[in-house]
């Protein structure tokens, strides 16, 4: 009986200061854990910062080679009809869209999703008003677009290019 009581007051001291050590080190490793996760968070939001910036001007791009001004500029030819011209536009429109798909990677899924009914917007425009003219010219067809915007109150391709300026002042803290 002496003998377990000369272990157990050997035995019980070491088993505390065993158990304090390992909860002391467990918590310094788990610190210093969570600091090496901030260090790279902060040295990827750097690097990040810099992409963003090249995708929202990327997407500002694609919102100006979409406006129903620059389209027609770009894609209007003489001897065109309603029909080609259209297609002309919803070709190229999609095309800009694509190409820029990967922009999605460094945008809010919010500003994807205004940038995509953007592009859905402008489309349904030009067929809408494509619809209503089967028997004109592009002539006609192209001014009827263009009052048709002129009576918009709420341009998408506008809403579109101030929606990423919003976002890119708050990457920017300006």
């Amino acid at each position: 009986m002496e003998t377990i009581l000369e272990i157990l007051k050997f035995t019980i001291p070491g088993l505390i200061v065993f158990a304090a050590v390992y909860f002391i080190q467990r918590q310094q490793i788990q610190k210093d854990y969570q600091m090496k996760i901030l260090e790279d968070r902060g040295k990827y939001s750097k690097d990040a910062i810099p992409l963003k910036l090249q995708a929202y001007e990327r997407l500002i791009l694609f919102c100006d080679r979409i406006t129903v001004h620059n389209l027609l500029l770009r894609l209007k030819t003489r001897g065109m009809s309603v029909s080609e011209l259209k297609t002309a536009m919803v070709i190229s429109i999609q095309k800009e869209y694509e190409h820029n798909l990967a922009q999605q990677l460094y945008v809010s899924n919010k500003l994807w999703d205004i940038i995509t009914l953007t592009k859905n917007d402008s489309i349904a425009l030009i067929a809408n008003t494509a619809e209503s003219m089967n028997n004109s010219s592009a002539d006609e067809f192209s001014r009827a677009l263009m009052t048709k915007l002129g009576t918009m109150k709420k341009i998408p391709t506008d809403l579109a290019v101030k929606a990423i300026k919003e976002e890119a002042k708050i990457i920017l803290n300006v």
